[in-house]
């Protein structure tokens, strides 16, 4: 084979440069770091050079151990290469040479990896070189965790209080956490503010990191802002994570107490409810704080008091004190409370006040106030006066009544009070309405009113004209008296109202009229007409029954030939008349002209049924004769027409014959 051969020839060689002294120049270049992050991969690069080229290069990788030693993981020989065994590397490492460039990649690295890696070149003479480079492998902490404390701090406490903690896990190298307030970074102060820290390092060589805060807190800090900012480095950079920002309660005492009235806004009246409020600018949690009111050393242990109905008394000066209760230190505010009032109005003369007639009447109306009042007058709810005083220069009958003096409180709405004055005018009686009344009425009873003014109340008298005395009933009213008298009436009457009094008397007379209704009925008979009008009125105190003027019609043969007419029209019979009662309503003149009318347009037909009935008797028609006939016989044949007028208000009977000649009864 043609190694066996070669190798002499090669030893024979190294001897031969060995004898003569000429050895091969080697020489390495390597960075000094490489960083990476974990689970990334690692690339080391080793830059070699020698004259004798590549063919008997030998390439090997060493990692330093923590005691100095090399352990190699790589060997790359001219006729062979692989990884070291049982290494922590034998299964995520390979090498790839490229010219003069050998390069170690290092798979899934991780932080136990952060070493220092060894080049080393050998040629086939004895001289060999390498080179260095450390490996760091970097790994980002988590985002960082803030905790408040959940208690309050008291700015009384003589060593610094807890603020809260701040932790970051699984970094690499291991953070730095840094605390700021209010972005003020907190440095270690003595007996001010202290910073401490403590580091855990995990199974899988990764940092984590928990500070914690205590300072000595002020009044300021309950308004501050704590938070933790994180430092860690990374590949070729530095950089920083903050965490969420806290708050801390503060417990102060406070330097100020206030107290106001929360309700009613504005000024106060009797009547009103009262509210107080009572705040301090600080927050200590251990006190007491109390509401008094010094006038009546009234007091209740709460920031709010409410008084209802409050009264003039109740107005003053009321202080609220804050106690706190571990040092018992206490402080107070004050306020003062007036309470408006508003008394009764009192009116003079009280109650009533009597003036003649013409004479001048003067009242006058007051009430106490701790405000201006505005005062004003009134009768019948209209205004009639303003001011204190009411006058009147001449008193009328007319001034006598009930007036009302209200006074009210212009600042305050609804603060008002009233009283009443009786004012009668002492005079001569006046009686409502004119002298002479007219009544018309269909009744059979009527009740008649008569009102009277006057001071004294005046007396109602009621007479007739014919001298009798009627009993009424008399009620007095605010100005005077009022009367009503209830009697039968049986045809046209007069009737006085007398009123008098001590200054005199009057009198006013109701004419009544009585107003008498008629009604019309029409009865036919043939072959002889008789035509009756009757007029009747009944008046009763309820109902009046009309019955109608009624025009009869009679015949041998009993058969009705006209139909009967009335108000309401309707079909009568012979001896059956109709009457028919109403429930009447007032009854005016109009009704007199009607029924006339009523009664003329009756015997206007009847006058034409007795033409047409004597002309068809003159042409043969009726009776199948003609000649003058006997009106006096009552015979079956229809050749007889007689009409009988009849009235109920006289006796005469007064016969017409078909021409309308009247005829005296003994022509019959």
């Amino acid at each position: 084979m043609a190694l066996p051969d070669t190798a002499p020839l090669l030893v024979g060689l190294l001897l031969l440069f060995h004898a003569f002294g000429a050895w091969a120049i080697v020489e390495v270049n390597m960075e000094d770091k490489v960083e990476v992050m974990a689970g990334e991969t690692a690339q080391i690069t080793c830059m070699f050079t020698t004259d004798e080229g590549l063919g008997g290069t030998t390439i090997q990788w060493f990692y330093v151990l923590p005691n100095k030693e090399r352990q190699r993981i790589y060997n790359k020989e001219p006729m062979h290469e692989a990884a070291e065994q049982n290494t922590l590397f034998t299964h995520r490492i390979s090498l790839n040479v490229s010219g003069t460039a050998a390069v170690l990649a290092i798979r899934d690295v991780g932080v136990r990896d952060n070493l220092e890696f060894i080049c080393v070149i050998k040629t086939l003479t004895p001289e060999e070189a390498e080179g260095r480079t450390q490996l760091k492998v970097f790994k980002s902490p988590t985002f960082p965790t803030i905790e408040a404390v959940e208690t309050g701090i008291s700015v009384n406490e003589e060593a610094p209080s807890k603020i809260g903690s701040c932790r970051v896990k699984n970094g690499y190298p291991k953070p730095n956490i840094t605390w700021y307030r209010n972005n003020m970074p907190l440095r270690n102060t003595p007996r001010e503010v202290v910073v401490t820290s403590r580091t855990t390092i995990e199974s899988s060589g990764l940092f984590s990191v928990q500070s914690e805060l205590t300072m000595k807190v002020k009044k300021e800090d309950k308004d501050a802002v704590f938070y933790c900012e994180v430092i860690y480095v990374v590949p070729g950079a530095t950089k920083m994570t903050e965490s969420q920002h806290i708050n801390i309660t503060v417990y102060y005492l406070p330097t100020e107490v206030n107290i106001w009235v929360e309700s009613p806004k504005g000024n106060i009246k009797e009547g009103d409810t009262l509210e107080l409020r009572c705040d301090n600018n600080g927050n200590y949690p251990s006190s007491i704080t109390t509401i008094k009111h010094q006038n009546s050393e009234y007091s209740v242990e709460n920031k709010t008091m409410v008084r209802t109905n409050v009264k003039r008394l109740d107005g003053g000066v009321y202080e609220c004190t804050f106690l706190e209760t571990d040092n018992f230190e206490e402080i107070s505010g004050s306020t003062k409370v007036s309470v408006n009032y508003l008394e009764s109005a009192v009116i003079t003369p009280k109650d009533s006040i009597a003036v003649m007639e013409g004479e001048e009447l003067k009242a006058s109306c007051n009430a106490l106030s701790s405000l201006q009042t505005s005062t004003t007058w009134f009768k019948n709810e209209k205004l009639v006066s303003k001011g204190n005083t009411l006058s009147v220069k001449s008193a009328t009958l007319e001034t006598a009544g009930m007036y009302k003096c209200v006074v009210t409180v212009p600042e305050m709405e609804g603060m008002k009070t009233s009283s009443t004055l009786q004012v009668n005018v002492k005079g001569s009686p006046q009686i409502l309405g004119p002298d002479v009344q007219e009544v018309e009425t269909y009744e059979t009873t009527v009740n008649l009113t008569c009102s009277a003014t006057g001071f004294p109340a005046p007396t109602i008298m009621w007479t007739t004209s014919d001298g009798k005395n009627l009993n009424a009933l008399q009620t007095e009213t605010e100005d005077g008296a009022q009367s009503v008298v209830t009697f039968k009436i049986t045809s046209n009457v007069k009737v006085f109202c007398n009123a008098s009094n001590d200054f005199g008397s009057k009198v006013v007379e109701f004419n009544i009229k009585t107003i008498l209704n008629t009604t019309l009925t029409t009865i036919t008979s043939m072959p002889t007409i008789s035509t009756t009008t009757r007029s009747t009125t009944t008046i009763s105190s309820d109902t009046v029954v009309h019955t109608t003027p009624t025009t009869t019609t009679t015949t041998s043969t009993n058969t009705i030939t006209d139909d009967t007419v009335t108000q309401n029209t309707s079909t009568n019979y012979v001896n059956d008349p109709v009457q028919t009662p109403t429930k009447s309503p007032n009854i005016k003149k109009e009704s007199k002209g009607f029924v006339i009318a009523i009664i003329i347009i009756a015997i206007f037909l009847l006058a034409i049924l007795g033409s047409v009935l004597y002309f068809l008797y003159k042409k043969g028609r009726i009776c199948g004769r003609s000649g003058k006939q006997d009106f006096s016989k009552r015979k079956s044949s229809k050749d007889n027409i007689v009409v009988e007028m009849k009235s109920d208000n006289t006796e005469e009977a007064i016969l017409l014959g078909v021409n309308g000649e009247k005829q005296q009864p003994n022509d019959q």
